[in-house]
C-alpha cells in the first residue's frame, strides 16, 4: 500500500468540518456504509450498544452520541471484508511479519478458528470443538497452574471477564496480565492509597458544575474526543480549563462541534483552555508541587494577617491524615529545582494556583502522561493531596477524574481482572463457589513476559488486545511469545501477536460490540463500565459475518468446560444465558445486587464512590496526604532528549485506522519524529530530515528504530514525542514505574543521529 505523504499545519479547530468528512469517508471505506449509519445511530443508545473504542461517559442527550474516534472503532470492526484460512494458506507467517499494522488489520474480520503449523509456517482452519480440546490439553499439561497466563484486553465485557477470572482462579492463578498494568495502574494503585478507592470520584454531570478544570497529560481531541464536548460546556458555563501537556494539542485549544451545523460549514469554535502550560516530560508532580507550594505561602500569609486561611480546614482536620509530612516535604522544595524538573515557571505556577484558590468548585483529570513515568503513582497522589487542600471531594463540580482508555478496562478490574486480587474478592468467590482460590499476587504485564522469556509459561491466552504491539521491548517481546507451549488469541482481527506464535498456537475469531450475540436462550447483550462507574447494558445489532465466529463469553466458556468440566459449575450453562452470569457477579461483587434488573435502567446505573462519601478504605480511615519527595530525576539514565510515545489521530491504541495524523499535520506516514525546532537546528539539522533514535539504558542492549522524519513541533527543548508501536522497541523492558510495573512510555531516555544513506543507495 502507498500513501501520499506530507506535513503541513493544521489550522483548523479540533471537529467541525475535519471530523465529519474523516467519519464519512470511514463509513464508506467499511463497504457496509447503510449498515455502518445505523449502527453509529444505535451507539452509546438504550438498547444498542457501547462504543468500542474510549471510556468517556455517555450523556444520553444528544441525537448523535458517537466521535470521530467511535466512528472509526465501528466502520474498522463492522466491515465487509474478511479473512479466512485460504488467506493464510497464501501468506507465511514469516512473510505477513514484514507487514504493517495496517496492512494486517485492513485484510478484515477473522472468520474461522485457525491452528498454526509450524512445519508449514501457516495457520489451518480447525474445528471449535478440536481448538478447545488443544488448549485444555495443553493447560492439563502444565506443571502448575501458574505456567499459565491470562491477559485481558480493555475491550472484554464484565460478563466475559468475570468468567475468565473465575476459570483462571479456579486453576489456581492469580496471573492475569492485562492492559491496565499497561497504563493506568498508577491511577487506581495511587488513588487506593489515597483515599482508598482506585477509581474516580466524579459524576459525567460534574463538569457542567465546575468553577474550573485542571486537565493533565493529556490530549481529548484523538484519544478521547467526546470528552471534548464536556470542557467545551464546562467552558461555556464559566469554568476556567487549565491544561498541563507537553505537547501544544488542537483539541485542548479550540474545538467546533460537528453536531452544530454551524460550525461544521463556519470557522465558528469554540475555546477550550484558558491557560496552556507546557511541561517538560514527567515535570507534572514538579507542578503540582509548586502550585501546593505557592498556595501554602499565601495560606501563610493570611493567617499571619489575621485572615482566614485558604484551604478547607474543618474538611482536613475532620476526612485527612499525613498534612504536615506534606507540608514540611513542600518547604524542603526549592523553587529553583521545582522549575528546572517542571520546565515550568515560578510566575506560571503561581498563575495556575491562583485560579485553583479562585474556584469553589475544581475537578482534576488525568491521563497516561501521568501514568507512565517511573515516579506515577506519587504524581497521581500530588494530584489528589492538591484536591484535599481545598476539600474538593465529594461535593457537585468537584473531584478526581482519572480518564481511561479502552472501553471496559475499568470494568474488567472490577470484575476481578487483578493479579492482585483484594481479599475481599477471594473470600467471596470461595463462598459461593466454594472453593479454595490461589492467595499469592500473580504476574502483571512485564512480569508476565519476563517469566515467558525464563520458558516459565506453558500456555498464554489473550482475551482482545495485541500484546506483541502493546507491550515494551517489542524484539524481547516477539521472543517471548515464541517461548510460549501454546499461545491463544481471542480476537476480532488479525494483529501482530499472531505472528509471534508459540510452539502451537490458536487464533479464534469472536464477535465484536456491534454484533448480535445470539446464544441458546435467545438474544444476549453484555455490560461495560465507563471512567465514571457508570454500568451501561450493550447490545450488538449487526448480523455476524460468518456462523463459525463466537462472542468473547462463549469462547471462555467452552475454554473452560473443555478445562474444568461442567460438574462444579455448568460452564455452558452460563454461555448460552447471560442472565446466569451476572447472578452470579451480584452475588460476589460489591455494588452489582440486582445487576439484571438494574440493567434496564436507561443509562445504566452507578457503582457509587465511597471515597465521594467521605468513606475512606485506607488503614487510618481517612484520606491520606502523600509526602513522597519529588524525583531526582524523571529517568535513571542520563541521556540528551526524553521521548513520550503517543497515538496518531487515526489510532486506537495499537489499532491503525489510517496513515494521517491530522491536527498534528501528519499525512501518509507514521515514522515521524516531533522536535522542538531549536533542538533541531542545534543538532546541525532541518526538519524533513531521517534521524534514528537510540535508547540510553543500563543493560548492554542496543534498542534503536531508524529512518524517522524530523518534524518541527510546538514541545519543550529537550523533550521529543514519536507513535507506537513504532518506538515500542526504544522501552526497556525492565522500566517501569515504581509501584506499578507500568512501562515508562512517556519518558524513554534516547539521543538523535542523523540516519546514514542505506548501503547502495545513490543519493541525487
Amino acid at each position: 500500500m502507498k500513501f501520499k505523504t506530507a506535513i503541513k499545519p493544521y489550522h483548523a479547530a479540533a471537529g467541525g468540518w475535519g471530523s465529519l468528512e474523516a467519519t464519512t469517508r470511514f463509513v464508506f471505506d467499511s463497504k457496509r456504509a447503510i449498515k455502518n449509519l445505523r449502527n453509529l445511530m444505535r451507539m452509546n443508545k438504550a438498547k444498542g450498544f457501547d462504543c468500542p473504542g474510549c471510556a468517556w461517559g455517555d450523556d444520553n442527550k444528544s441525537t448523535f452520541s458517537f466521535c470521530e474516534n467511535g466512528a472509526k472503532a465501528v466502520t474498522w470492526e463492522a466491515t465487509r471484508r474478511h479473512i479466512t484460512a485460504e488467506f493464510f494458506a497464501r501468506h507465511t507467517v514469516s512473510a505477513l511479519r514484514k507487514q504493517s499494522d495496517y496492512f494486517l488489520e485492513y485484510q478484515g474480520r477473522l472468520t474461522e478458528p485457525l491452528c498454526y503449523n509450524p512445519e508449514t509456517d501457516h495457520y489451518e482452519a480447525i474445528t471449535w470443538q478440536d481448538a478447545f480440546a488443544l488448549v485444555a490439553s495443553h493447560i492439563r499439561a502444565m506443571d502448575n497452574p501458574n505456567q499459565l497466563e491470562l491477559y485481558t484486553s480493555g475491550r472484554a465485557s464484565n460478563e466475559a471477564s468475570y468468567l475468565y477470572q473465575v476459570f483462571g482462579r479456579m486453576l489456581g492463578t492469580n496471573n492475569f496480565p492485562d492492559c491496565s498494568n499497561m497504563c493506568h495502574e498508577a491511577s487506581g494503585s495511587g488513588l487506593k492509597r489515597s483515599i482508598g478507592v482506585g477509581k474516580g470520584t466524579i459524576r459525567l454531570d460534574d463538569f457542567d458544575k465546575a468553577n474550573a478544570i485542571f486537565v493533565f497529560g493529556q490530549n481529548p481531541g484523538t484519544n478521547h474526543p467526546r470528552m471534548l464536548h464536556s470542557l467545551r460546556h464546562a467552558a461555556e458555563n464559566g469554568a476556567r480549563i487549565v491544561t498541563f501537556n507537553t505537547l501544544r494539542e488542537r483539541g485542548l485549544e479550540r474545538f467546533a462541534d460537528p453536531q452544530k451545523p454551524l460550525e461544521v460549514v463556519t470557522p465558528l469554535a469554540g475555546n477550550i483552555s484558558s491557560m496552556y502550560y507546557q511541561p517538560n516530560l514527567g515535570g507534572d508532580m514538579a507542578a503540582v508541587r509548586g502550585m501546593a507550594k505557592a498556595l501554602l505561602e499565601t495560606h501563610r500569609q493570611h493567617l499571619k494577617d489575621g485572615l482566614p486561611g485558604i484551604f478547607d480546614d474543618a474538611f482536613i482536620r475532620k476526612h485527612t491524615l499525613g498534612i504536615e509530612q506534606w507540608f514540611a516535604e513542600i518547604d524542603n522544595t526549592s523553587w529553583d529545582f521545582i522549575t528546572r524538573q517542571s520546565g515550568l515557571s515560578e510566575q506560571q505556577l503561581r498563575e495556575a494556583a491562583s485560579i485553583w484558590q479562585d474556584s469553589e468548585r475544581v475537578i482534576c483529570t488525568w491521563a497516561m502522561g501521568i501514568t507512565q513515568h517511573k515516579h506515577s503513582l506519587d504524581s497521581v497522589r500530588e494530584i489528589v493531596n492538591l484536591q484535599l487542600l481545598g476539600g474538593h471531594l465529594g461535593k457537585p463540580g468537584a473531584g478526581l477524574c482519572p480518564v481511561r482508555g479502552h472501553s471496559n478496562v475499568q470494568g474488567n478490574r472490577t470484575m476481578g481482572i487483578d493479579e492482585k486480587p483484594p481479599a475481599a474478592l477471594l473470600d467471596s468467590l470461595a463462598k459461593h463457589f466454594d472453593f479454595t482460590p490461589p492467595r499469592e499476587p500473580g504476574h502483571n504485564t512485564v512480569e508476565a513476559i519476563e517469566a515467558m522469556l525464563r520458558d516459565e509459561v506453558r500456555v498464554l491466552i489473550t482475551l482482545g488486545g495485541n500484546l506483541a504491539a502493546a507491550a515494551p521491548d517489542s524484539e524481547r517481546t516477539a521472543e517471548a511469545l515464541s517461548r510460549c507451549g501454546l499461545t491463544v488469541h481471542i480476537s476480532t482481527k488479525m494483529n501482530r501477536s499472531h505472528l509471534y506464535p508459540g510452539i502451537n498456537a490458536l487464533i479464534l475469531p469472536t464477535l465484536g460490540r456491534t454484533e448480535e450475540d445470539i446464544q441458546e436462550s435467545g438474544r444476549q447483550f453484555i455490560t461495560v463500565e465507563d471512567s465514571f462507574s457508570m454500568v451501561h447494558a450493550s447490545e450488538g445489532i449487526g448480523k455476524p459475518l460468518a456462523a463459525t465466529q463466537r462472542s468473547e463469553t462463549a469462547i471462555v466458556a467452552g475454554i473452560a468446560a473443555a478445562t474444568l468440566g461442567c460438574e462444579k459449575l455448568d460452564w455452558l450453562a452460563l454461555s448460552a444465558d447471560y442472565n446466569l452470569i451476572r447472578d452470579h457477579i451480584a452475588a460476589t461483587i460489591p455494588g452489582f445486587t440486582d445487576f439484571n434488573e438494574k440493567c434496564e435502567e436507561p443509562g445504566g446505573f452507578w457503582l457509587g464512590n465511597a471515597a465521594a462519601s467521605y468513606r475512606f478504605a485506607t488503614p487510618s480511615g481517612k484520606a491520606e496526604f502523600s509526602a513522597a519527595p519529588l524525583p531526582q530525576s524523571v529517568t535513571p539514565v542520563d541521556a540528551p532528549f526524553i521521548l513520550q510515545t503517543l497515538r496518531s489521530h487515526d489510532q486506537y491504541n495499537t489499532t491503525i485506522y489510517g496513515l494521517d495524523d491530522r491536527y498534528r499535520g501528519v499525512y501518509g506516514q507514521r515514522e515521524v519524529l516531533f522536535m522542538n525546532p531549536d533542538d533541531i537546528a542545534a543538532l546541525g539539522l532541518k526538519p524533513g530530515d531521517d534521524v534514528d533514535i537510540e535508547t540510553h539504558w543500563n543493560d548492554g542492549i542496543e534498542r534503536k528504530v531508524t529512518g524517522f522524519k524530523l518534524v518541527s513541533y510546538a514541545i519543550p527543548r529537550g523533550n521529543l514525542a514519536a507513535y507506537y508501536p513504532e518506538t515500542n522497541p526504544l522501552i526497556p523492558l525492565s522500566s517501569f514505574g515504581d509501584g506499578t510495573g507500568t512501562p515508562t512510555s512517556k519518558s524513554v531516555p534516547v539521543s538523535i543521529t542523523a540516519s546514514q544513506p542505506h548501503p547502495g543507495l545513490r543519493l541525487v
